[in-house]
């Protein structure tokens, strides 16, 4: 990977109009999360000016090159989509990373969904948005009109599925006349509750997950079935290596051939399995898609003192 550094480079940003559910874009006020109503993409006043700090963009763009470069050496030549995840970290990183690495990163995971929806309109469209948080019923429909949004990665009942695919569908219809800038279908990873832990979501393996699957496949035109998304117990990504097999990994894999034989697909689904604990080991197991956060953008601080821009 050839590394670019622009150690000038700003960016004019939107910024959402303040309301009671608005996060504060500012330099001095804490990102105060608000978990139950995603921002409205169409609202936008004035613009502030990004900037970026050359050190911090030169550690961001050193630690993400790290990560990619352990990715590869256990890949065995597959490509691996890394999905850099900035929750509760500026947007002025997100922009760092994006523009000063070549070629790009250009996805980017967030958990809160107005967390993601404020930096979405902030930020370029060429950024390839992940939700990987849990999802809400009351969120699906307001992420799903976010056009650069490429993936729902915590898709675990139908209800979700056919809020995603309605809102998606209004969104597709409303910009068939934009031929610059066309919406395209939302993609859809579906959780599978790997660990059988009551504290984890996500689909049962077997028939609820192949049926889950189905009505994404074959009855959501607006969505598309990327694959199989599962966060597994803490302790087994703890021990997990590239030599140990993690046993939520095996079980996902599992359920990804068993989708692929019930549904009769002539594609290969992928696994999106591995965190900054335990990626090395899921890339070893097959994962087409891994989710690191950390080990890329340092430790989070506590939520109540995180901000949109620095």
């Amino acid at each position: 990977m050839t590394l670019r550094f622009n150690l000038t480079s700003t960016f004019t940003a939107k910024k959402s109009v303040p309301s009671s559910h608005s996060l504060a874009v500012s330099s001095t006020k804490p990102l105060l999360i608000d978990t139950t109503t995603p921002a409205n993409p169409a609202m936008t006043d004035a613009q502030p000016e990004m900037k970026i700090d050359p050190s911090r963009a030169k550690a961001l763009v050193s630690q993400l090159q790290s990560v990619q470069e352990r990715v590869t050496a256990v890949a065995a030549g597959r490509n691996v989509r890394l999905v850099a995840v900035s929750k509760l970290k500026p947007a002025n990183d997100i922009l760092a990373l994006h523009q000063q690495t070549t070629p790009p990163q250009v996805h980017f995971g967030e958990n809160y969904a107005q967390e993601l929806g404020q930096k979405a309109e902030m930020l370029p469209r060429s950024i390839q948005w992940h939700f990987i948080g849990g999802l809400q019923s009351t969120h699906a429909k307001k992420l799903a009109k976010i056009p650069n949004l490429f993936c729902v990665s915590s898709v675990d009942t139908l209800k979700k599925v056919q809020l995603l695919n309605a809102s998606r569908a209004e969104l597709i219809s409303s910009s068939s006349g934009d031929s610059s800038n066309p919406v395209e279908p939302l993609g859809v990873h579906v959780q599978v509750n790997t660990s059988g832990e009551e504290s984890k979501s996500g689909a049962e393996p077997g028939p609820d997950t192949v049926a889950l699957c189905r009505a994404v496949e074959e009855e959501s035109p607006a969505l598309k079935l990327l694959g199989l998304m599962t966060i597994g117990a803490i302790a087994r990504s703890k021990a997990t290596t590239p030599e140990n097999e993690n046993e939520d990994f095996v079980c996902l894999k599992e359920q990804r051939d068993l989708v692929v034989k019930e549904l009769g697909l002539q594609r290969e689904l992928e696994l999106s399995m591995g965190m900054s604990e335990d990626f090395e080991g899921a890339v070893k197991l097959g994962s087409g898609e891994v989710r690191v956060g950390s080990t890329i953008f340092g430790e989070r601080g506590p939520k109540s003192e995180a901000k949109i821009l620095v």
